[in-house]
């Protein structure tokens, strides 16, 4: 093999290092001459020369190679040779992953994108080469060289630079533009995926116990935010990235689903005090490492590991973070923004209360993360970020569970729980858009929630969820232009959620765009076909368009029984059926009473029972009733807006 001397590495011709299993050998010749037939230097363990030390020689190889080819196979994959070279490449971000018959790489490369040879004949102007040598470029930042002629190879295996345009030509452009095309409809056609752009992947759990998952879940999680605090970065919301926990594609269909130009992945594993933290930048285009780092830190310094993280993977991306100018994490203004803390134990509390208020999957399970954010206060009375958890959690309580005498207490805990927070932390924006949520939704009180809703929208640029809310409040306030802004940004940074689509549709609805507000419902259901309320909100939709028997289908699908009932005693009116809208009325009444007081008078609006309306909406004043942050652009309220009663109402609920 040619070291090629003292040139420089831009003169010399890159040297490839080919790792494979010993009954692949004849596989592995194939594609050891092509690529010294395409102009490489190439090192392969048939080079060894008898009495060289076997393990010292591959180490040494392996350390001053540019490229390190991989050929996974159904026999490699239980090596531990080439499990241990591929991870020498990995970490020298140098790995470019073959599969020689199909089979998938092993746990811990499914991230990096194998070429397929299966079915590669040798040929170098085959597609499959061709992906080789570009992937080569990738790991060794320059072009591959012109081939070098031999007079020991027939030239039919030569390859020229111009042959591997030509070849490649097509390839090239259909991989940029899959890897750089958008989601279509509210997102307005296809958008170049940003050079900024990152995914923050759900971070494996490696301890070998599945009750820590909330802490391997809740770490990347918080990387993820803080990435998201740095305005000059674009960060995929949590929804969208979780949905590749699997892991089942490979790296660059990831990014092409997700738009993003970069993927974080990361593997943490627990054992008692000691944590090991492991991440990945990966490039969405080409599919191989861009950095990795490795941590192992005691569970004291896991604050700093979240911090060190994200700074790299921002300078990685070439962008000015803010913590490379800031304090690290843990001090004063740095928590100011993330509302974050400095006690282990109170961090373990809010990452436990997370996940199982992600779970949303009935009242015992609220009530449990509700436990685990007041422990977390109770350790550390200054975490802001438990502090606007607990709002969420009572207000998710009251929504949810609560009688319609309990909602006051409960909405006043969950006040008082959210503007702690903002005293704890003045620029973390997820507390002022959990008390801009709970002053609107619970409080009934549009007026009062105007400032810290638009506060949280300049602090949190970057955080879909923030967006989300603040466009919906924008929406059922009549701020059209600022709500579809919001909305449009929302979207980008979180493609994949159901319910950034439904609210999408919502909003679209409030600004009686009925047939734009039917494509988002369509997708937030396509994307999760039980979704509670977004049938009805189709219904809704057609209503107002006049398809009154479509708009029937849709309340019959929709699984939530209170909407449910709604339209269907609404349709069956329009539709001259008197006695049959009366029937899902009467059940509507006799099973929920005072607590759905809101769908009561929007049913009887449209009966043209103008009266029994107001007296309803004005009973649903009384108990505060959510319903009513609809009414004010409600179409199905259209009825009784010109009734002075109705202006009252709204003024009361703080609509200007």
């Amino acid at each position: 093999m040619s070291s090629g001397g003292d040139k420089p590495a831009e003169a010399r011709r890159p040297t490839v290092f080919v790792s494979y299993a010993r009954a692949d050998q004849k596989q592995a010749e194939r594609l050891v001459e092509a690529l010294k037939a395409a102009g490489l230097d190439v090192w392969w363990d048939a080079l060894i020369e008898g009495g060289a030390t076997f393990a010292k020689t591959i180490e040494g190889a392996l350390d001053s190679c540019d490229a390190v080819i991989v050929a996974w196979s159904r026999t490699s994959v239980a090596s531990d040779w080439v499990r241990d070279e591929a991870a020498r490449g990995r970490e020298r971000r140098r790995l470019v992953p073959v599969s020689l018959d199909g089979t998938e790489p092993p746990l811990g490369f499914g991230q990096y994108h194998a070429i397929d040879l299966s079915r590669w004949r040798g040929n170098a102007d085959a597609s499959e080469f061709s992906a080789i040598l570009r992937g080569i470029a990738a790991a060794t930042g320059r072009d591959a060289p012109s081939p070098v002629a031999s007079k020991s190879r027939p030239r039919s295996v030569l390859i020229s630079r111009r042959a591997i345009l030509a070849a490649t030509a097509g390839s090239v452009a259909a991989g940029v533009a899959g890897v750089v095309a958008w989601r279509r409809g509210l997102l307005g056609g296809g958008v170049k995926a940003s050079g900024n752009s990152v995914a923050v992947l759900p971070f494996q759990n490696l301890s070998g116990d599945p009750a820590q998952a909330y802490f391997s879940d809740g770490l990347s999680a918080e990387v993820r935010a803080t990435l998201a605090r740095n305005i000059l970065l674009l960060v995929m919301a949590e929804t969208s990235s979780g949905k590749f926990r699997d892991r089942k594609d490979d790296a660059v269909t990831i990014a092409t689903k997700l738009g993003v130009a970069y993927l974080l992945d990361g593997s943490v594993r627990r054992s008692g005090d000691v944590v090991r933290v492991a991440a990945d930048l990966i490039d969405g285009q080409t599919g191989f490492s861009h950095w990795s780092r490795s941590f192992d830190r005691s569970m004291s310094d896991i604050f700093a590991v979240q911090s060190e993280i994200a700074s790299a993977v921002a300078s990685a991306l070439a962008a000015q973070v803010a913590a490379s100018g800031e304090p690290a994490t843990g001090t004063s203004q740095n928590l100011s923004a993330s509302g974050g803390t400095t006690n282990v134990a109170a961090y373990d509390a809010c990452l436990r209360g997370r996940a199982l208020y992600d779970l949303s999957a009935d009242e015992a399970s609220e009530r449990a993360a509700l436990a685990q954010f007041d422990a977390a206060i109770a350790i550390d009375p200054s975490y802001a970020a438990a502090h606007a958890a607990r709002s969420r959690s009572l207000t998710a309580i009251a929504n949810q569970f609560a009688a319609a005498g309990q909602l006051g207490e409960l909405y006043g805990a969950a006040v008082a729980a959210a503007e702690r927070a903002i005293a704890l932390a003045p620029d973390f924006a997820d507390a002022y858009s959990t008390l801009g949520y709970v002053l609107f939704q619970g409080r009934l009180d549009a007026r009062a929630a105007r400032a810290p809703f638009e506060r949280s929208r300049v602090l949190g640029a970057g955080d879909a969820n923030v967006l989300a809310r603040f466009a919906l409040y924008s929406a059922r306030t009549g701020r059209k232009s600022e709500a579809a802004d919001a909305m449009r940004r929302a979207l980008l940074l979180d493609p994949l959620n159901p319910l950034i689509h439904r609210a999408a549709g919502a909003i679209e609805y409030a600004a009686r765009n009925y047939s734009a507000a039917i494509a988002p419902l369509r997708e937030a259901l396509a994307m999760n076909p039980k979704m509670s309320r977004t049938h009805a909100a189709i219904g809704d939709a057609l209503l107002m368009l006049g398809r009154i028997r479509e708009a029937r289908d849709e309340y019959a699908a929709e699984p939530l029984e209170d909407v449910s009932l709604t339209g269907k005693a609404i349709v069956e009116h329009k539709l001259g059926n008197a006695a049959a809208a009366r029937v899902p009325f009467s059940k509507l009444v006799a099973d929920r009473g005072d607590d759905v007081l809101y769908q009561q008078a929007e049913v009887l609006a449209q009966w043209g029972d103008a009266n029994a309306a107001i007296e309803k909406l004005e009973r649903a004043r009384a108990v505060g009733d959510s319903g009513l942050i609809y009414a004010r652009n409600d179409p199905l309220l259209d009825p009784l807006r010109s009734d002075p009663r109705f202006a009252r109402l709204l003024m009361s609920v703080g609509f200007d």
